[in-house]
């Protein structure tokens, strides 16, 4: 099986509704909305102590890192190794970067992205990360390295976190590479591929991160799943056990109307294709295989939708074949 972060909030991931009618009653797994406030007022931030990095000095090399030299500050202390020049990160918005971890009294690392090779995707918002990295990131530009300093009040308080070996009293250290940032405007930005199947749904290349405009010809549905490129990205292939950020949108094939949909709606959303497997399969079949950074057309046909299940009370029928677009922004 393979190892999840350990530096996440107690919150799991979620697994996006595919039932609703674009209302505000939708329930995405991440949001963009402003988050509640915080229980204790934001942290002071500081320029050190911090400890050497030893090794792996360059962005994107897994680094050696020292143990802390002395008493660690009670503040959270960020320092930038290396200024990047992407662009800004803000909170509530989505980072993905690759990060190692370690306890400063003793300088064990206890998580890394580096040896999974994959990196971290998630929320920089409260109750879905830790609060050290949701202060010390923002304002930093993609393509920086950071390193923090984070005492327990802004970490794991003072349960601390056993399964990794960190006490309540631990202050910890972080190096993180913030390698891309996404936001509900956000769109793929592969490169167009021809649409020369009439018998196929048109679907708008815009990357301004508007809803692309859907045309579905006046025709019978396809019997089998269809899953085609619009824009075609340059990053690795879905693989059936990531979960994926990405903007989308769903229609009935049968009228054209939009049963569900994140772009225009100040959110993204961030989904399991294992768990997906249990709502709509031939959505995550579709998209297991394409490219992070692509825009995909997906045709469900019943069977491998909702069937004669359909949800109540919304555009989905008996028997409707459904029309996904997805914007592949990350995975993990």
């Amino acid at each position: 099986m393979r190892r999840r972060s350990l530096l996440l909030a107690a919150v799991p991931v979620g697994l996006v509704t595919l039932a609703g009618c674009g209302d505000d009653s939708s329930d995405f797994s991440s949001t963009e909305a402003s988050p509640s406030a915080s229980a204790t007022p934001p942290p002071k931030i500081v320029d050190g102590p911090l400890p050497a990095i030893t090794d792996g000095r360059r962005f994107g090399e897994k680094p050696t890192v020292a143990k802390g030299p002395g008493t660690p500050s009670k503040n959270l202390a960020v320092r930038t190794v290396i200024a990047g020049g992407g662009r800004t990160v803000a909170e509530n918005e989505f980072i993905r970067a690759d990060y190692l971890g370690q306890i400063w009294d003793t300088g064990k690392v206890f998580d890394n992205s580096y040896d999974r090779k994959r990196p971290l995707v998630m929320q920089l918002a409260q109750g879905s990360i830790i609060d050290g990295w949701r202060y010390a990131l923002q304002g930093k530009k993609t393509g920086s390295r950071v390193e923090i300093a984070v005492p327990p009040a802004w970490g794991y308080g003072e349960s601390g976190n056993p399964q990794a070996g960190i006490k309540g009293t631990d202050t910890l250290v972080f190096v993180i590479d913030l390698l891309e940032s996404f936001n509900s405007k956000s769109s793929a930005k592969g490169t167009p591929v021809p649409q020369t199947d009439s018998a196929l749904p048109e679907v708008g290349t815009g990357t301004d991160g508007k809803a692309p405009k859907v045309t579905i010809p006046q025709a019978a549905p396809p019997k089998k799943l269809v899953s085609r490129y619009v824009l075609e990205g340059d990053g690795p292939a879905l693989k059936a056990d990531q979960t994926v950020l990405c903007q989308f949108q769903g229609l009935v094939w049968d009228g054209g109307k939009a049963f569900e949909r994140t772009y225009g709606s100040g959110r993204l959303s961030q989904f399991s294709l294992k768990q997906m497997q249990e709502v709509v399969k031939g959505l995550a079949q579709g998209l297991t295989g394409k490219k992070v950074g692509s825009r995909v057309l997906v045709v469900v046909p019943p069977e491998l939708g909702y069937g004669d299940n359909p949800p109540d009370g919304g555009a989905i029928k008996k028997g409707s074949t459904l029309v996904f677009t997805v914007d592949i922004l990350a995975a993990m």
